[in-house]
């Protein structure tokens, strides 16, 4: 069923079936609706636009400017005062706007979720290197697999990069893109399922039928506050299964039994068949033996319940061997063949700006990979020193308005684990972006490294990557770490245009290599 094919209009009738709790303030139940929106800008003729009150602005003071651009219906939060509009505009009162948004969308877009098995996965890190390996185990099965993530949209045939900068877009879209995944009649729609994303109700609805678990750390406090909202925050995505429509294939949560919170999310989804992975955890059920970790990819045993497979990925590190578990253990949860998920995690390619290679007949390696954390960058660290011949060195930042705590761990992992350093920008938004480098550098002096001897602090990105390549003699390794696969780096509230590997590029043939 697509948007152009349905015979049965879209009402006002239909949608206040559909939230609870709401009421119709004033307009006709018959009213038509042709889209959902949430951003004022993108309403038309028809619309109906959910007032959410946002961090920095609240969308009820745009109710005047969405009627005149013809908007059909408001979603409002109860008890607000709002300003004189147009008998056009129908208002439905609700208790929350954003849970309604996500319950409006999947209304008008038929509740896609329901036609097609949902797979969410969620944790720290490794959520889109195990969405893509997963994609490719499915496919090697047989299945016709859609997915949702931070670095594209995938359907059958087709990718494209998100254009958003958030790993998980508003539920409008997201539920957009489960209806293009069920009428492109995919089996499997894989779905990056962040803590921001599930705590701000933006993947409500999305009727999970596995949920996968790859790990946590302490990152995100700037908006969760506290490690155990954190957790709670992606537990949501296992307690989800408990309210998802069957759909015949039953319920599963996998994790990483390697991990303390393993249990934790277990515990939100009692109903459900549970699948532990991991390396130490005597209660795993998917296990990796026989590891060999090459420069340029590792090779492992699965031993699952289902029976061994010999499995070669081209991604290097224990931690990809962990995400290729990950993805093995969902896909074996849900009936894949062994074998065909093993020869499917071999043929996954990589993933764009995770551990990439820039390659322009230099005499050392570069790489781009999107570590941003303080453990996360300390595992790039570690996989690189093992293949490392001369010096490493690193060009890394942290974000401005997000966990100050990142500054700490970023500032400490590259003293630890790099022969050098450079602290530069990293999407500094409204902070002082020299101030950010400068507190990352004194970080790393309280690791006992000297400023100008072990570190640089060059706060322009594209120079502080020229630094780092121009420094960079045979047999070194310099990693630019923090933005990955991203297309932009945010001054203020603006994004400009920027890519690492690009610049990366440039620079190296300004410094006479061309690939």
């Amino acid at each position: 069923m697509t948007l152009e094919t349905r015979t049965n209009p879209r009402t006002l009738r239909g949608l206040l079936e559909e939230l609870p709790g709401a009421r119709l303030l004033r307009g006709d139940p018959g009213t038509e609706i042709s889209a959902v929106h949430h951003d004022s800008r993108l309403v038309g003729p028809g619309s109906l636009f959910a007032a959410i009150p946002g961090f920095t602005v609240d969308g009820h003071r745009f109710l005047a400017e969405v009627a005149a651009a013809g908007a059909a219906a408001a979603l409002v939060e109860a008890d607000r005062e709002l300003p004189p509009l147009p008998e056009s505009l129908a208002l439905v009162e609700v208790p929350a706007a954003r849970p309604a948004l996500a319950a409006a969308s999947a209304w008008f877009y038929g509740h896609p979720g329901r036609e097609l098995a949902v797979i969410g996965i969620t944790g720290t890190d490794g959520k889109t290197t195990t969405s893509h390996l997963l994609t490719y185990a499915l496919e090697a099965a047989g299945a016709r697999v859609g997915r949702l993530g931070t670095v594209d949209t995938y359907l059958p045939g087709e990718s494209g990069h998100v254009t958003a900068r958030m790993t998980t877009p508003e539920a409008p879209e997201v539920q957009r893109l489960l209806r293009r995944m069920a009428d492109a009649h995919c089996d499997y729609a894989i779905v990056e399922s962040t803590s921001h994303g599930l705590a701000l109700h933006r993947l409500d609805h999305v009727e999970y039928d596995i949920a996968v678990f790859t790990n946590i750390t302490s990152d995100h406090l700037d908006f969760h506050q506290t490690f155990e909202a954190y957790r709670d925050a992606k537990a949501r995505l296992f307690a989800a299964l408990e309210q998802s429509a069957e759909k015949g294939i039953g319920k599963h949560a996998v994790v990483n039994a390697d991990d303390p919170s393993a249990q934790y999310m277990l515990n939100h989804a009692p109903g459900a068949a549970p699948t532990r992975f991991g390396l130490e955890a005597r209660d795993a059920d998917v296990v990796a033996r026989n590891i060999i970790l090459r420069p340029d990819g590792s090779t492992f045993r699965i031993v699952a319940p289902q029976g061994m497979a010999e499995c070669t990925i081209r991604l290097p590190a224990m931690f990809n061997v962990m995400n290729a578990l990950a993805a093995a253990s969902a896909a074996l949860a849900v009936g894949a063949d062994l074998q065909a998920v093993a020869r499917g995690l071999g043929e996954c390619p990589g993933v764009p700006g995770r551990m990439e290679r820039i390659q322009a007949g230099q005499p050392f390696e570069v790489i781009v990979d999107y570590a941003h954390t303080g453990d996360a960058v300390r595992k790039v660290l570690e996989v690189l020193r093992d293949v490392c011949q001369g010096r490493l060195i690193i060009v890394v930042g942290a974000a401005g308005e997000r966990d100050p705590g990142r500054r700490f761990g970023v500032g400490r992992a590259a003293a630890e684990g790099a022969d050098f350093a450079i602290f530069t920008n990293e999407d500094p938004r409204s902070e002082d972006p020299s101030e950010i480098v400068r507190e990352i550098g004194r970080h790393a002096e309280s690791a006992g490294r000297q400023r100008g001897t072990d570190f640089l602090e060059i706060e322009d990105r594209r120079e502080a990557i020229a630094t780092a390549l121009g420094m960079a003699r045979f047999g070194d390794i310099v990693v630019i770490a923090g933005k990955g696969h991203e297309k932009s780096i945010v001054y203020g509230s603006q994004a400009m245009p920027w890519d690492d590997r690009e610049v990366a590029r440039e620079e190296l043939a300004r410094l006479g290599y061309r690939s």
